[in-house]
């Protein structure tokens, strides 16, 4: 019930936003600007877009690596069904690219699927914050007075938030090094407590050993080097997509212009509503348009396009897996969460177990 009311919730408020996102545009001018569009290369971007799914299996199956084998077919399988959801029911539905791995390749258990994609948003914030942040030494704000202010508050910001990825990184690093000293603190100190605190703490401890055998790609300096550059690759792509759409509405953008447009984008792709953070990710992507002289009505119809271009085209090869596959969303629902079968549940605790013992000989 408490997931259903949380999906409306989210619903109003993505109908709030599209609300006001619209309210007060000339949806005329909007139409115009969308039938200008050069749609040659919208459909390039789309197809390039599709090349980003085939690249985030081959991370998920380095960051699987340590843990597990994998199959890379049933990873691209995973991830399009994955982004499908999210692009039909908002972040909530990233939970079903980690439960629908396990149904596909039996190898690969909830508990590592799930803490991988954990370390691979890791991944992504950082190259986000790294790519933004990196990007406002050379971008030249449009304009002064208030805009050059505004500006400098941005400016600052990315930096901020780079010091904080870069502290993040280091702290990661120390953690996987020290991660059995650090368990074996935790649990003797859960020794003593009450026995409702020792079970909350248990499911700390037995979280944080998963995490370290994950993050064993951190010392690694070889599948290290693998995974962060198929990330520099995976978000090479993505600006790649997002300069092609604005080359279509025929901006004269160039890298730094369209990593400023994107960074906006990622921002409002952060709310959790419904059909892939609508409401939010065309609002702040407007934003960062208008913010470089772009008209109202034409960064209006870029955000609705790029939008589409970003989330939906997973939904090509989503449903074609789903369909083909033998998992209902009643099963799916069922894993995440966490109300599996009593034979899911014994295999996912010898899973964890090997997830443990790998995590402390890798330590």
């Amino acid at each position: 019930m408490r997931r259903y009311l949380k999906f409306i919730i989210l619903t109003v408020v993505a109908a709030a936003v599209l609300w006001w996102f619209g309210r007060g545009l000339d949806w005329a001018s909007v139409r115009a600007a969308i039938g200008r569009a050069d749609w040659r290369l919208v459909a390039v971007a789309v197809i390039i877009v599709w090349t980003t799914y085939f690249v985030r299996a081959l991370r998920w199956r380095a960051l699987l690596a340590p843990l597990t084998p994998s199959s890379l077919r049933e990873l691209f399988a995973a991830t399009t069904v994955g982004f499908s959801a999210v692009f039909l029911i908002g972040r909530a539905g990233e939970v079903v690219r980690p439960t629908f791995l396990p149904l596909r390749d039996p190898r690969v258990r909830p508990a590592a699927a799930f803490v991988t994609i954990g370390v691979e948003r890791i991944y992504d914030m950082v190259a986000v914050v790294v790519l933004f942040a990196v990007n406002l030494i050379w971008f030249r704000a449009p304009g002064g007075g208030d805009a050059a202010v505004a500006y400098a508050r941005v400016r600052q910001a990315g930096i901020i938030l780079l010091v904080v990825a870069a502290i993040g990184i280091f702290a990661l690093v120390v953690f996987k090094r020290y991660s059995r000293q650090v368990i074996e603190w935790c649990e003797a100190r859960l020794e003593r407590a009450p026995r409702l605190v020792k079970r909350a703490g248990g499911l700390l401890t037995h979280l944080l050993e998963q995490v370290a055998g994950a993050l064993s790609v951190l010392v690694s300096a070889r599948e290290l080097a693998l995974t962060v550059g198929l990330t520099a690759l995976l978000w090479g792509i993505i600006a790649v997509a997002n300069w092609l759409v604005l080359r279509a509405f025929g901006l004269p953008f160039g890298a730094t212009e369209t990593l400023f447009v994107l960074g906006w984008a990622l921002v409002g792709s952060l709310v959790p509503t419904p059909g892939g953070a609508a409401g939010a990710f065309h609002a702040a992507t407007a934003a960062g348009l208008i913010f470089l002289g772009i008209p109202r009505e034409e960064a209006a119809a870029i955000s609705i396009v790029l939008h589409l271009v970003v989330f939906a085209p997973a939904v090509v090869f989503g449903l074609y897996y789903f369909l083909r596959s033998d998992v209902s969303f009643a099963r799916l629902r069922g894993l995440a969460s966490g109300e599996a079968r009593g034979d899911d549940k014994a295999r996912d605790t010898d899973a964890d177990a090997t997830l443990a013992e790998r995590a402390g000989a890798q330590t």
